[in-house]
């Protein structure tokens, strides 16, 4: 059988895991300089863990595990005949892969919170696994790259959170804009339109606007009997102006008396304003009133980052999710992080061309390989180049020297190293460059300590 790929799935060319590199280092040496420590938690957990987490919609992406054995012997008859899925899962998965990386922070935060001293800033970069349609920038088995602080209820720790995004992208060379908003709007507009016992179908449908449009938004919204009244109070969600403080401004109008919708306007107010008056620009941060972001778990402010030069969806979001741990019967930890999307990350840079010259090209020197004598010399010296950090290699056959310039252009090793019978007993090394064709010889002594 012609093997393949599950769909979604992909394998990295070294090329690719290079560049995946880059892009993980530099994000990681951006979240330990703001203060988070490293963490990492099981590829799978418990299926009740994650169930119910993420909606309804979220449930239904979760990869399920069987369970070993003979997972059928102990199911009901009547669920088999009645092909009844809901009342299966139980019985024959008790364990997941984890759908995303807050989840299960959230339970070590819960079986650990004893122990932990507050607030606690960690940073987890993972794998993780969902079930759904595989597309340009989505896959079924991706990285996400998290940073949260729990144990804060502090809105310094969303202007933070903004300004580690931007930093992370101008370090990238990402232009970006950070699109911003707060579930506590999103709980206000549902109670200025009538609809907050509708909250959860409000928001899925609105968070679905740049890929169904306002039509599309409208029309899902009275699939769930939403009515023209409440769509009419609604419809001035779909025409704000580019202006955030006019559209605060709007909202604290609509607002009047209605105590969450006000908390929310307060809280998205003071982050924006902060970070204006730290410098960040304007034109970097977008207070996007119908940003929703899907998840049941948000309860505070919603972040989704965009990259301003390459049709792609978002490469970075999160929110406050206060409530979270309470699920697992540890109350009182407020929580907020935001992730990276690496693989949308990692298609922008190739998209533009943003990966620096060489980052792939770890090997330096290849030294051609003229027989056994001279291998072994060549080999004493590819040591000392290794104990100074030098990535270097020698050609493992005697082949014709065509043969050997090949394999460095393929490989894209920038140097052809030299070291023959001659330059042996001169103690002479020659050099050429592939890239400019240059040519030099230099003592031993001169070549190990360039």
């Amino acid at each position: 059988m012609k093997p393949s790929l599950a769909k979604g799935t992909r394998d990295f060319s070294a090329q690719e895991v290079t560049r995946r590199k880059f892009i993980i280092n530099t994000l990681q040496r951006n979240f330990e300089l703001f203060g988070f420590q490293p963490l990492e938690t099981p590829s799978f957990e418990n299926l009740s863990t994650l169930t119910g987490k993420y909606g309804e919609e979220g449930d239904r992406l979760i990869f399920k595990i069987l369970n070993s054995g003979d997972y059928a012997a102990k199911t009901k008859d009547e669920d088999w005949t009645n092909k009844n899925s809901q009342k299966l899962i139980p019985q024959i998965s008790e364990k997941a892969l984890r759908y995303d990386l807050t989840v299960p922070f959230a339970r070590y935060v819960a079986m650990n919170h004893g122990t932990m001293t507050f607030p606690f800033k960690r940073y987890q970069i993972q794998p993780v696994w969902r079930a759904d349609r595989p597309q340009k920038g989505r896959f079924r088995e991706f990285y996400q790259c998290d940073a949260d602080v729990v144990g804060s209820e502090s809105l310094w720790q969303e202007v933070e959170l903004v300004q580690l995004y931007l930093k992370s992208f101008a370090d990238l060379k990402i232009s970006v804009t950070l699109h911003l908003n707060n579930r506590k709007i999103l709980s206000g507009l549902a109670e200025y339109a009538g609809i907050a016992d509708q909250l959860i179908d409000f928001t899925v449908a609105l968070d679905k606007l740049d890929k169904i449009g306002k039509d599309g938004v409208v029309k899902e919204l009275q699939e769930k009997n939403i009515s023209a009244e409440a769509l009419s109070k609604l419809d001035f969600l779909f025409s704000q102006t580019d202006d955030a403080l006019e559209n605060i401004l709007e909202l604290k109008e609509k607002f009047a008396g209605n105590e969450t919708g006000t908390k929310g306007v307060e809280e998205l107010e003071f982050v924006l304003t902060k970070c204006l008056d730290l410098g960040i620009p304007a034109e970097n941060l977008k207070f996007d009133i119908t940003l929703a972001r899907g998840l049941d778990y948000y309860t505070g402010a919603i972040f989704e980052v965009k990259a301003d030069e390459v049709q792609m969806g978002s490469i970075g979001g999160g929110g406050r999710y206060d409530n979270l741990t309470e699920v697992f019967g540890v109350k009182n930890i407020p929580g907020i992080g935001i992730s990276f999307g690496l693989d949308r990350i990692y298609l922008v840079m190739e998209e533009l061309g943003l990966f620096p010259e060489g980052v792939e090209n770890a090997v330096q020197y290849l030294f051609a390989n003229y027989g056994e004598t001279e291998s072994l010399e060549a080999m004493k010296i590819i040591t000392q180049l290794r104990e100074a950090g030098v990535s270097a290699e020698l050609y493992p056959e005697s082949a014709k020297l065509k043969k050997q310039f090949t394999y460095a252009e393929k490989k894209g090793i920038p140097n052809l190293v030299f070291f023959g019978e001659q330059e042996i007993s001169e103690e002479k090394i020659t050099v050429k460059n592939l890239l400019s064709g240059e040519q030099e010889t230099l003592s031993i002594k001169e070549f190990i300590k360039n």
